[in-house]
């Protein structure tokens, strides 16, 4: 291989020779060598563009040469003297001049020269100078560019000598006709000679009189045509057209550039994949490229069909009908669904296809075309998603400039109808399709596999992180200690919760998930969810004070194994409080319909699913509602258009309600109600619960309606009776039957659910009253056994209803009392003992088991008795349609039933407001009236003498979380942030790590990114007029964005050296490197911007001193937070990552701007855009996801001091004259 240059040597020495005789500049100069920093004198001589150097200036023979063609001399300081020299020696190289010789392109290092004359040195730079040739090649670009202008001008006559050939053409063919028109008139006046003879006896005057007459009534005409003219420029109705004209130019426009690429997709990627599949050795398969592309070629010739069609319509211009083309077009649009539909999978076989180092180096020559102007296969993939859309605003803004006489009026409008239609169907298959693709990804993750997640009927709710504390002997739960390091490594799980299961997974150091092996997967429906641990309980205790109440228990009791509890901790009480209301919700709807489906097929032999078929209102469109062909979690048909009282309807169906649809209705109600109308309708169904329960008419009319019922207001109710008995009838499995035992003096509903043929009765013995404790109205206050109390039996004999419903009262007061002790120590197996203390231990929402006690003690085996509201409701619902159960009077099963909905409705107002106040806490903090309201009715709910324990304790929770200040609340706020930095000393950039800078750039984006409260993401506020007012909080996030990024570049022009600056940059990539890791991709954009900008760009010099390393590290980083795609990297990097996250809002911002200018509000019958509501709330959900987990960063005011000191900052216009001064611009 050759090593060297080979040049003409003879024709060099002849050079040099030239140069020592006839040199421009000749003399001695001290050059520096590169390997030892020495500085050797050398005779110079400069010969045109070449400069030679000698060992003296006798030498024959040149020892080196440099070509100066290109090159730039500029002016260098004295380098420090770091040796202790006589100090005459040190003035005389302090008064040298120095200069550098730089060559301006990679590899060659500079030449660095010094004289000792300052004269001599300005001269030698101007030699060189002269020598590089610069300002010849300046000359060339002034002729280029004179050159440039004078083809321009040449152009320009053509042209204008063309059209002034064809002004003298036209003119000509105008003589010619007016010549034949002379001739034309001629003859006429040759006819009408006699007659103007006759004419020119005419008296003079009259002539003139008749020529101003003439004058006249022309200027008049004239006038009056201007007038109308006028008026119509400037009427609506013209306004209105030129505005229709100009969109219709514009669809065009935007029809044209989508058919261009569309044909970029075809003709530069698909074809060519194809041809690559039939090759011998092909990178991709042919049926990869049918996933990746789809039908896209048909799409192609559609549109090209369409635009041909466009341009033929704008050719007869200013007559403009569109209708027609839209009728043809709107039958082939379906050609979109399988498009859409399809479109997440064929990015995941691209992004699996890529994995090919061939078909990726393939693919990559394809994308470097430069018809695709640098974007890439994914960009043009995503064009026809937003093609239907974009038609509907089209249409929708053609509309509003169109007359209703207009001719085109109903077609369009009809056109505008089918897209919607059609748009509705494809955003429900995407919907129903993007939760199983959430499963999918998250089935994926899990290295095991989880055959659950392949069930379409799971829906994911949430996830996150939580530690599970590890199973420990009862009264040693003190030892384990939640600041313990080993618990929070080794006891972190990541949870997925879902309709069905929730999922409890370790996580590799590989980011791979891995099930836990014991209690990995916990079927809902055999879990019972512990919000608050029992106070009498010594565990319970120790739990509380050493975790601070952030632990809540499952209780898990599969069928077939063991019962065992798991243990979590959640970071705050906000989270948990948010865990606990999904997980509750979960296990009410599982528990609700499970319990419902056994009774109407046992009783009345009516399914659940053919009880909602047979309600037409719950999936039957009518003038108030309209559903989607898409089930929600329930499996009821989800709501795309209702009106409010509709809505409010079906938030408070007693039968069923969905996580999703309250999710959807509590953050964004505001947009279509207000709070108090919430409230007011919560407040109405606890009050009257019987409207809200749909039964036939014959009932309604029988049992609600009369006027003589006492019970249909709950200041009037009395507790019915619930004798809760085992039977020893053999039924089968999960079997609810009622039956009255005829030797029984108390007249009892028998709820029995059995797995085995066992007998248990309850014994008549009265047991000792217990005492509430802690709970502030009594519940067994005037209560009593019937041993105790026989005068009120007595008193009503007379009245058989009254004595019945006060027996039973009395019996089922002391059933309930019974079964909370009993229940907690079959929970924790733990011996049955007495307690004269009531401390229910089971979330008020979820009760599952009332189980009870025999007077020996003994407990009955593989024997359950489940009496939740929702069983109750069951089976009072399958009464109240079909018929009488056998052993009951109407009596009886009219209070039974009652008494029932009753409870069941306080369940759902609780559950309800439960999941308001924990989850929307703002709302309360914000509206002093509305928290005041609801403490109104709570406290009601607490006077209520029928209340249920379960209900009680969830009342009083709720009371709790509402009055008192959020005490446990730990998170930083901004303000205190700045309080504290306010007394701290400024650090300096050099001081300060990247670590360090990373972890405080991350703590402060993620406590300005959880203050934002959700409803400032409804409206679009941040582009009104008054953003600052209406979205301060997104106001602060994009201001503290844009200050962080003038920061970096701030502090990187600071440095007036090459080096300093390279450096500067290297440990800002770092730092965002380092946010990377962290999850904080807000900070990643914050630098990648910064660095981007013209200002910093631009300097060349110092961007050839940053390694290569950091190119290619800030390379990566570009593109997990570009935005092409819709930000597609950024999106699938934060599906893929667990919380704590800090997302960049303007993401999801795109979004929402996205959703409400393409979808109204409201439909044109003034119905809600329940649809529209499910995309924002889905949003929202995903951004309070990511603010609900901290970051366990410890705050550094020395850090945070530097970030936020705003005097560092400097605007945008300085910093790029500040660039200018660094690195002028090269002399065009």
């Amino acid at each position: 291989m050759q090593k060297s240059v080979r040049y003409n040597e003879g024709h060099a020495l002849y050079l040099a020779f030239l140069a020592r005789k006839e040199g421009t500049k000749r003399g001695f100069l001290s050059k520096k060598t590169a390997e030892a920093s020495r500085w050797h004198e050398k005779w110079f001589a400069l010969y045109q563009n070449v400069l030679f150097y000698f060992e003296g200036e006798q030498s024959c023979r040149p020892a080196g040469m440099y070509l100066l063609e290109g090159c730039s001399c500029e002016r260098t300081p004295a380098p420090p003297r770091a040796g202790a020299g006589p100090g005459g020696v040190r003035d005389a190289l302090d008064k040298q001049y120095y200069f550098t010789v730089l060559f301006g392109h990679e590899g060659q290092k500079p030449l660095e020269l010094r004289c000792e004359e300052e004269q001599d040195g300005k001269e030698w730079m101007e030699a060189i100078h002269q020598a590089s040739y610069a300002d010849i090649l300046i000359e060339r670009e002034v002729l280029m560019q004179k050159y440039i202008h004078l083809v321009q001008i040449v152009e320009t006559e053509k042209i204008a000598a063309n059209q002034l050939r064809h002004q003298l053409e036209d003119q000509d063919t105008e003589i010619e006709r007016l010549k034949s028109e002379i001739i034309a008139l001629n003859k006429t006046k040759e006819r009408m000679r006699p007659y103007q003879s006759n004419q020119e006896d005419e008296d003079p005057d009259i002539k003139k009189i008749k020529k101003v007459q003439s004058f006249m009534r022309g200027w008049l005409c004239r006038r009056k045509w201007k007038t109308i003219v006028q008026d119509y420029i400037c009427s609506p109705h013209a306004e209105s057209m030129r505005k229709r004209n100009q969109i219709v130019f514009t669809m065009v426009e935007a029809e044209s550039e989508y058919v261009h690429q569309l044909y970029i997709l075809v003709n530069g990627f698909l074809r060519p994949l194809r041809m690559a599949a039939s090759s011998k050795k092909p990178p991709i398969s042919h049926d990869d490229v049918s996933s990746i592309f789809l039908n896209s070629e048909t799409i192609m010739f559609l549109h090209e069909i369409f635009h041909q069609g466009l341009k033929a319509r704008i050719a007869n211009w200013p007559t403009l009908i569109l209708a027609d083309l839209f009728d043809i077009l709107l039958p082939m649009l379906n050609i979109y669904q399988e498009f859409v539909r399809n479109h997440q999978y064929s990015l995941q076989v691209l992004a699996n296809c890529k994995q090919n180092r061939d078909f990726d180096k393939l693919l990559k020559q394809y994308e470097a075309n430069p018809a695709c102007e640098g974007r890439m296969l994914e960009t043009f993939l995503t064009y026809p998603m937003f093609q239907i859309p974009r038609y509907i605003i089209t249409l929708h803004e053609l509309l509003a400039h169109t007359p209703h006489e207009h001719v085109e009026r109903k077609s369009l409008e009809f056109a505008k109808s089918k897209l919607e239609e059609l748009s509705r169907v494809m955003h429900d298959e995407v919907s129903d399709t993007e939760n199983i693709r959430k499963n999918l990804a998250i089935e994926r993750m899990i290295v095991e596999g989880c055959d659950i997640l392949l069930d379409t009927s799971q829906t994911f709710i949430r996830q996150g992180s939580l530690i599970q504390v590890p199973s420990v002997e009862r009264g040693k739960l003190s030892k384990v200690r939640l600041g313990s390091l080993s618990l929070k490594k080794e006891g972190e799980r990541q949870c997925f919760l879902f309709t069905k299961h929730f999922l409890i997974c370790t996580r590799s150091s590989g980011g791979k998930l891995h099930l836990l092996k014991t209690g990995g997967v916990l079927s809902l429906i055999d879990c019972t969810l512990i919000e608050e641990p029992d106070a009498s309980d010594d565990d319970s205790k120790g739990s509380g004070q050493v975790f601070g109440h952030l632990d809540f228990k499952i209780v898990v009791e599969p069928p077939d194994a063991a019962a065992f509890t798991v243990v979590l901790l959640a970071p705050s009480r906000q989270e948990k409080a948010a865990w606990m209301s999904d997980i509750s919700q979960c296990v009410d709807n599982i528990r609700c319909n499970g319990l419902m489906t056994v009774v109407f097929e046992e009783n009345s032999k009516v399914t659940v699913p053919h009880m909602i078929k047979s309600d037409a209102r719950l999936h039957k469109d009518d003038t108030d509602i309209c559903f989607s062909k898409t089930l929600n979690s329930c499996k009821v048909p989800q709501i795309r258009y209702a009106s409010v009282e509709r809505l409010l309807e079906r938030l408070t169906d007693l039968r069923f309600l969905s996580i999703d649809f309250l999710n959807t209705f509590l953050h964004t109600y505001r947009i279509f109600t207000t709070a108090a109308v919430v409230l007011g309708k919560l407040s109405d169904i606890y009050k009257r619960p019987f409207t809200s329960i749909p039964v036939s008419q014959n009932n309604r009319g029988e049992h609600l309606v009369d006027g003589k019922s006492p019970r249909l207001c709950r200041k009037f109710s009395s507790p019915p009776p619930l004798a809760v008995s085992r039977t020893s009838s053999p039924v089968r499995a999960r079997k609810l039957s009622l039956t009255s035992p005829s030797n029984s003096k108390i007249g009892a509903l028998d709820l029995t659910t059995s797995s085995s043929p066992t007998t248990m009765t309850q014994s008549p013995a009265a047991s000792p009253p217990p005492h509430t404790g802690q709970i502030p109205l009594d519940l067994s206050r005037g209560l009593s056994s019937p041993e105790q109390s026989p005068g009120p039996v007595e008193e009503n004999v007379d009245n058989p209803r009254v004595d019945l419903c006060n027996k039973l009262k009395r019996s089922i007061q002391k059933a309930v009392l019974e079964s909370a002790p009993a229940d907690r120590a079959g929970v924790e197996s733990s011996p049955a003992a007495d307690t004269t203390e009531l401390s229910p231990c089971r979330s008020p929402s979820t009760p599952r088991h009332l189980r009870y006690r025999q007077p020996g003690g003994q407990t009955a085996d593989n024997a359950h008795c489940s009496v939740s509201p929702a069983s109750a409701f069951a089976i009072a619902t399958a009464a109240a349609g079909h018929g009488s159960p056998p052993g009951f009077n109407n009596t009886e099963r009219t209070c039974d039933k009652e008494f029932i909905i009753r409870r069941t409705a306080t369940n759902r107002v609780l559950n309800v407001l439960r999941h308001w106040v924990s989850k929307h806490a703002q709302d309360f903090e914000l509206n002093n009236e509305l928290k005041m309201n609801v403490l109104n009715l709570l406290e009601e709910v607490l006077r209520d003498p029928d209340l249920l324990p379960q209900e009680r304790k969830a009342t009083a929770n709720i009371l709790r979380a509402l009055s008192q200040d959020d005490q446990d609340d730990i998170h930083l706020k901004l303000e205190d942030i700045i309080q504290m930095t306010d007394c701290m000393k400024a650090e300096c950039f050099q001081s300060l790590s990247a670590m360090e800078l990373a972890e405080q750039i991350t703590l402060l984006d993620h406590v300005i990114f959880r203050s934002i409260p959700y409803e400032e993401f409804l409206g679009q506020g941040w582009m009104k007029l008054d953003k600052n007012e209406r979205t301060p909080y997104i106001m602060k996030t994009s201001q503290h964005f844009n200050d962080m990024s003038n920061l970096v570049a701030s502090q990187i022009m600071n440095y007036a050296d090459v080096s300093s600056r390279a450096n500067a940059i290297e440990k800002w990539v770092a730092v965002a490197d380092i946010c990377r890791c962290l999850h904080n991709y807000n900070g990643v954009l914050e630098i990648t911007s910064a660095l981007n900008r013209s200002a910093i760009y631009r300097l060349k010099k110092t961007w050839a001193k940053v390694s290569k390393q950091t190119k290619a590290l800030m390379d990566k980083l570009q593109k997990t937070v570009s935005s092409e795609g819709r930000f597609k990297n950024l999106r699938e990097t934060l599906k893929n990552c667990n919380p704590p996250a800090v997302p960049y809002l303007g993401m999801y911002l795109t979004d929402l701007a996205f959703i409400e200018e393409g979808t109204p509000n409201f439909t044109e019958e003034g119905l809600v855009n329940f649809s529209k509501m499910r995309m924002i709330s889905h949003i929202i959900r995903e951004i309070r996801q990511f603010q609900q987990t901290s970051y366990r960063i410890d705050h550094q005011p020395k850090v945070t001091q530097y970030l936020l000191d705003k005097d560092l900052i400097i605007d945008e216009d300085t910093l790029y004259e500040l660039s200018l001064k660094i690195e002028p611009r090269l002399p065009a």
